[in-house]
């Protein structure tokens, strides 16, 4: 029998599907890092089960997660989205990600990727946590406080450390899978160096 991590057991098979395909495996595709970023930003106050059942309305609605398209929206495309009811119809997380984009754009400008600006703060390596149950796992920590405050000192909006924090973990920044999980191991043991993994 496989073992995953509590929040992904006895769940619907896209959720499953998420834990044991996606989450906590390194991204280094900018545009996949923006995705999450704004997928991110847009859960707060709600289940990820709900953005995930989103997440293709989500890429048709938002040209792909094109930064530099999203950069240029204007009020009109704006009044669009929040009639769009495939993705979550909330004036300042739609304004956010326009505004996301734009700070995205300097990061990469500055950086040369916001894959190599974004990973600093776990020191370009994934950490490997070795949490034995659910309840030990953070909502946050010293990097996801560190990488929140420099996000919004760069005008990054729904960006507190919690939502940092289930950003690391999603984009495999850290592996937060328990112990007993199959993925732990899985993640653990492999190196990921392709930009698009």
């Amino acid at each position: 029998m496989i073992r995953r991590c509590a929040w992904a057991e006895n769940t619907n098979p896209s959720y499953q599907e998420y834990h044991d395909r996606e989450w906590g495996v390194p991204v280094h595709s900018d545009r996949r890092l923006f995705e999450f970023l704004i997928l991110e930003g847009a859960q707060a106050g709600l289940s990820w089960s709900t953005v995930l059942n989103k997440r293709e309305n989500y890429r048709k609605a938002y040209d792909n997660f094109d930064a530099a398209r999203i950069a240029r929206y204007k009020s009109g495309k704006a009044r669009l989205l929040l009639k769009n009811a495939g993705i979550v119809r909330n004036r300042l997380k739609i304004r956010a990600s326009i505004l996301n984009a734009r700070a995205f754009l300097e990061i990469q400008k500055e950086f040369g990727s916001f894959d190599r600006y974004i990973w600093q703060f776990v020191g370009g390596q994934p950490v490997s946590n070795r949490w034995r149950y659910q309840k030990d796992v953070p909502a946050k920590s010293g990097q996801s406080d560190a990488m929140s405050a420099e996000l919004k000192k760069r005008g990054f909006k729904f960006v507190g450390s919690t939502i940092c924090y289930a950003f690391m973990q999603a984009v495999g920044m850290v592996n937060d899978h328990t112990l007993d999980c199959f993925r732990y191991r899985q993640i653990a043991g492999r190196k990921y160096h392709d930009k698009h993994e």
